[in-house]
């Protein structure tokens, strides 16, 4: 017993250590947001502005161009990373995330089509974007069901469905006006340009309700991780828990897509970094949320800074850093003989 006190310990002591580090992450690259660009604002100024105090044009830069788009993006990040994490520790695949298995492109598809062809936006926008990520989810779900659900099949099923979705969303936009298919290409890359209040309002009131509950829902994971007769031998209520899950997993893929785009391999990227800093502790859910709102926040600011007087699509940043990881992710299943 006292042994297992100190693993228990050790365990408790690394898991505060690595969420504590990067909690602080995070916090680093909010507050570098918040303070770098074309009017730099020391750090000083920037708590005097949030708590109050600060002038007029601080007051502006700081409360009405900055935060908005910082908190945005440690929002979306947050939501991509916990989506990708249920995702992969439930059906047990590294390849499992919402971008890879069709429900970003599905959130995506239902964006353009309800801006192109019903001319919506905001709240509008995002509740159909949510509705398009559910029932592309529902419909990848259903088709990869064989007396349950495997990974790789989902997988599979969820790259024809979304390569269907992307050649709807190619079709509509050949059919837009040069304007309008520029704006929705640089959407569909997944952009923080340009965002504001009025896209963090949405975003923040679907968190509040859908993080909750995945956390909630996910109490059942460490069961379901076992596979269905294991977790159903246990008492375990397994497709009452994994569709639960699932749909958690898929309405917050589909809030952050239709606050900033799809933007690419976070919800891929995060899980496993959050896995290696916390070897055996399971799917480490909050961390992998931590690690994507760092990630996007890094992103954004890399794609404001990187290039003078260029802002670029805070997706292209990701993608440099989450393609590489997929062909090293490949290669190595191949090595080992599970490449397919």
């Amino acid at each position: 017993m006292a042994r297992l006190g100190r693993v228990r310990h050790r365990a408790l002591v690394r898991r505060a250590t690595v969420g504590g580090a990067l909690l602080a992450v995070v916090l680093a690259a909010f507050a570098l947001s918040l303070s770098t660009g074309d009017f730099v604002v020391p750090l000083a100024d920037v708590l005097a502005t949030l708590t109050g105090g600060g002038d007029a044009g601080t007051q502006f830069v700081v409360l009405d161009l900055r935060l908005p788009r910082a908190l945005l993006a440690l929002l979306v990040g947050a939501c991509f990373g916990l989506s990708g994490a249920v995702f992969q520790a439930l059906l047990r695949n590294p390849l499992a995330s919402p971008d890879v298995i069709g429900v970003s492109a599905g959130a995506s598809a239902a964006a353009v089509l309800a801006t192109m062809v019903l001319g919506l936006s905001g709240i509008a926008l995002s509740v159909l974007a949510l509705l398009g990520a559910l029932l592309t989810g529902a419909a990848v779900y259903l088709l990869a069901w064989r007396k349950g659900v495997a990974g790789y099949r989902l997988v599979l099923v969820g790259i024809g469905i979304g390569t269907g979705l992307s050649s709807v969303v190619s079709y509509v936009m050949t059919r837009a006006d040069v304007t309008e298919a520029q704006g929705l290409f640089l959407w569909l890359t997944g952009s923080l340009n340009g965002r504001s209040w009025t896209h963090f309002w949405p975003l923040l009131g679907g968190a509040v309700l859908l993080v909750p509950l995945t956390l909630l829902a996910a109490r059942a994971l460490p069961a379901l991780q076992l596979g269905d007769e294991a977790a159903g031998g246990l008492g375990a209520r397994v497709e009452p828990g994994r569709l639960a899950m699932l749909a958690c997993a898929t309405a917050l893929a589909g809030l952050a897509t239709a606050a900033a785009g799809p933007v690419g391999f976070v919800a891929f990227v995060s899980p496993p970094v959050a896995r290696r800093l916390l070897p055996g502790h399971g799917a480490a859910l909050v961390p992998s949320a931590l690690v994507g709102a760092a990630l996007v926040l890094l992103a954004d600011y890399a794609a404001q800074h990187l290039i003078p007087g260029t802002q670029l699509p805070v997706g292209i940043v990701t993608s440099l850093v989450g393609a590489p990881y997929l062909l090293w992710l490949l290669a190595r299943a191949n090595r080992v003989g599970r490449g397919g």
